[in-house]
């Protein structure tokens, strides 16, 4: 395991539960907007933490905290994930992992396995702008195959669309809601021009909250659960 980072104490991450969260170093996308850029951008990446620091300090903190999260970076391109993951459960917490869903065959792995208590899968946009949002070339059909692992996994789950113009458009944002079932949880967030990947965005790629609050009502007609975080 390739660990860029972690945090010991979460309130929000994990819903519902106290937690940690772990930051794994690499990822196969590149979206402009992402907010981690010391775990995307190889030239950016610094020394990593031994996974076994993190499994001691789990261990001293059973009874204290609940669910460990796994974020990114992209965890399904960490060889050693389901060891890593087997290690923290046996601990007895709950494990929520973020995923970009490139890689259905390695979260049917950890979904047959019994690691994974919830999944939150971010979908970028319809899949015909897949590319460009994610700045490389993507298979839509791994997408599709995660959604319909993800949702059809009888745990708790969700989808989320991170709101930058010009990359996603309000239409596409409906047209990206088309592609998971109705009664799974669809969160649309707010684009928070901060520490980025890329250069030159800012407030002027950001949703007005007009928009973001007519985007939900549209797409409440067709889904059970819209947050909007």
């Amino acid at each position: 395991m390739k660990i860029g980072g972690w945090q010991r104490f979460s309130l929000i991450d994990y819903p519902g539960r106290i937690g940690a969260v772990v930051f794994t170093q690499g990822c196969n996308f590149r979206c402009p907007y992402c907010h981690n850029p010391e775990l995307v951008d190889p030239r950016r990446f610094g020394k990593t933490i031994p996974p076994g620091d993190i499994i001691s300090f789990l261990a001293g903190r059973r009874g204290k905290l609940d669910a460990v999260t796994i974020t990114g970076g992209e965890p399904t391109r960490q060889g050693d994930l389901a060891d890593f993951l087997t290690r923290v459960k046996d601990l007895g917490f709950l494990v929520k992992l973020d995923t970009n869903g490139s890689a259905p065959f390695t979260l049917a792995m950890l979904l047959e396995k019994g690691l994974v208590d919830y999944i939150a899968m971010d979908i970028k946009g319809p899949l015909e702008k897949y590319a460009a949002i994610a700045g490389t070339e993507v298979n839509g059909r791994d997408i599709v195959a995660s959604v319909s692992l993800i949702s059809g996994a009888g745990i708790p789950h969700e989808f989320r669309t991170t709101l930058v113009a010009p990359f996603i458009t309000p239409e596409d944002v409906v047209a990206t809601a088309g592609l998971i079932p109705a009664e799974s949880r669809y969160v649309l967030q707010r684009f928070v021009p901060a520490k980025l990947l890329a250069s030159g965005l800012g407030e002027i790629n950001c949703f007005t909250d007009i928009v973001i609050a007519a985007l939900k009502v549209r797409l409440e007609k067709h889904l059970s659960c819209v947050a909007v975080r």
